[in-house]
């Protein structure tokens, strides 16, 4: 980890901007811009002021970055992007991705991501992530040159080996379980979330009105006017401060819904290791055919139905140069069918370390992030309920006064 980029470089998104230009289709579009802001850290611990430089993204290029990450580092839990789109919105918040609030909150998100890349011990190393923070120019001729599209698996192939695979590895498919659940918990606690949020809010304009309440009846009461007013000040007070907590409410969100999204990427290992143990028992029932074939028409029986040993009855046996022509063409077809098993089987256990590395990091990560996030919740509610109890304490000390 002391080597990872993060520790060499500062990373900030620092600012959106809205933009009008046309896409590949020559239609008129508007999206927003992210401007990315890199500083070495070296020269800072000398005593120089390092100079920033500074480059503009698109969210198709981070998207773009990610897809390039998945499929060359398929063994990895990659770090997912915030939403394209606002889901599970408290309703009174706007669902619109040009919303200001909602860019913002995107904009903590794509820096989020990088940093969570930057901090990988394997991923930072990658040349074409470092080019996406350093070179504006030529940077997605640069990806696509890579061909990492022609390495990514259909989605058809993935589905085909989940249903066919016969001896599937139970790790992986209690990893898929997990990550099933975990997006299942998350995606409610969201929602529940939300229903206290918009409780929230209704509370909070409740003292809004009896500040106004308050306020009005001050002004038709002489002896009373002055508790009154104290209370409805107290009051208003208290309502106007929701916009702070509601922010404070929407970045707790955000940490749940990266792990919602994260669930998605686990998934995306098991994937392909179903993939990589298909095409493994592939190869092996290929090989076993081929023996057979061999042992076949080296013996001259045949064990199982098919249509060329039908054809040979009817229409007369091989001769012997023939039969030893295909033995020969079987036995190197057989002998490359070893290799190739073999390769498949180190090719495997390495993904299988691998990724089994990358999930233990990725589920200590998770456990430190989740803990604080609830934490933090937590203490803010605690808060919240404090200024209640303290709003209504002042307003008790008016009323005595009166």
């Amino acid at each position: 980890m002391e080597d990872c980029l993060a520790k060499k470089m500062e990373i900030t998104v620092s600012e959106a901007e809205k933009r009008t230009g046309r896409n590949a289709m020559n239609i008129q579009e508007t999206y927003t811009a992210y401007l990315i802001e890199t500083r070495a850290v070296e020269s800072q611990s000398e005593g120089q002021c390092a100079p920033v430089d500074s480059l503009w993204r698109r969210y198709s290029e981070f998207e773009l970055l990610r897809n390039y990450l998945s499929v060359t580092y398929p063994h990895i839990v990659v770090p997912p992007l915030p939403e394209k789109r606002a889901d599970f919105v408290w309703h009174k918040l706007s669902a619109d991705n040009m919303d200001p609030d909602f860019v913002e909150r995107r904009r903590i998100g794509l820096e989020n991501f990088l940093l969570r890349v930057a901090s990988h011990p394997v991923l930072c190393q990658d040349k074409i992530f470092y080019a996406f923070l350093t070179q504006e120019g030529g940077w997605k001729e640069m990806v696509n040159e890579t061909g990492f599209q022609l390495k990514a698996d259909s989605r058809l192939k993935a589905l085909n080996a989940t249903f066919r695979v016969k001896n599937p590895d139970k790790r992986f498919t209690e990893l898929k379980h997990y990550s099933d659940e975990l997006q299942s918990v998350i995606s409610h606690l969201l929602r529940v979330r939300a229903r206290v949020a918009d409780r929230l809010y209704g509370v909070y304009k409740v003292h809004g009105n009896y500040g106004r309440v308050f306020s009005e009846w001050s002004a038709i009461e002489k002896e009373m006017g002055d508790g009154l007013q104290s209370a409805g000040h107290h009051m208003d007070v208290y309502a106007a401060s929701i916009d702070d907590i509601l922010e404070e409410e929407e970045h707790y969100a955000d940490q749940l819904k990266e792990y919602l999204f994260y669930a998605e990427a686990l998934r995306a290992v098991c994937r392909k290791h179903e993939l990589m143990q298909y095409d493994l028992e592939m190869a092996a029932q290929d090989l076993t055919s081929k023996k057979q074939q061999c042992e076949e028409l080296a013996t001259g029986t045949v064990r199982t139905f098919s249509l060329k040993g039908m054809t040979s009855k009817l229409f007369g046996q091989e001769t012997p140069e023939q039969r030893e022509a295909k033995i020969k063409v079987l036995e190197e077809q057989i002998q490359e069918g070893e290799e190739q098993l073999k390769s498949k089987n180190l090719e495997g256990r390495d993904f299988v370390k691998s990724a089994w590395a990358d999930i233990e990091r990725f589920k200590e990560q998770k456990n430190h992030d989740l803990k604080e996030a609830l934490i933090s919740y937590a203490v803010m509610q605690i808060s919240m309920c404090k200024k209640g109890i303290q709003v209504w304490t002042n307003a008790k000390e008016c009323f005595s006064k009166m």
